[in-house]
């Protein structure tokens, strides 16, 4: 009874607002790489969509790999951004906004980009599809992401770095 008790603490204190908007959400993610693997038979990671950008614009054979599949996946994007943006207004009242400095926005985009591309795809390619689908590979780079994402958070807020 009392772990039971625990448990609920502490999910309450990691959804304060609740846990359906979570669990709706994963549902619409899985739901939505379910339909476009069924659909292209193609996994919908994200991380290729500047690569298949770059096609319209590159007769490079590394981006012209993706003539076939940038249509979507530049939906694919937009509705990312878009969803994002709606929810924003909807739920939240208004825009979103953040107190972290540009400068590090910006590096860290840049850190993401690079680690998507050394470690073959993101988050939602090897996390929601890769996982998904039982592949080794992806499970090893998730457990590799996590443990980055675990250990960077613990440094810098072992150092006091803030936004």
């Amino acid at each position: 009874m009392v772990a039971d008790l625990l448990v609920l603490q502490t999910v309450a204190e990691l959804f304060p607002n609740g846990i359906s908007r979570y669990a709706i959400g994963g549902l619409f993610v899985g739901l939505g790489a379910a339909v476009i693997y069924a659909g292209t038979a193609i996994n919908a990671g994200a991380s290729t969509f500047l690569e298949s950008t770059l096609s319209y614009v590159s007769d490079r054979s590394r981006f012209s790999r993706y003539v076939g599949s940038r249509d979507w996946r530049l939906v694919f994007t937009l509705g990312i951004i878009l969803g994002a943006a709606v929810y924003a207004v909807v739920f939240q009242g208004g825009a979103w906004t953040t107190d972290v400095a540009p400068w590090r926005l910006l590096l860290g985009g840049i850190f993401v980009g690079v680690g998507t591309r050394v470690g073959k795809g993101c988050t939602s390619g090897h996390g929601v599809c890769g996982v998904g689908s039982a592949s080794k590979t992806s499970i090893a780079g998730v457990i590799a992401f996590l443990l980055t994402a675990i250990i960077t958070a613990q440094v810098v807020a072992a150092l006091g770095v803030t936004p």
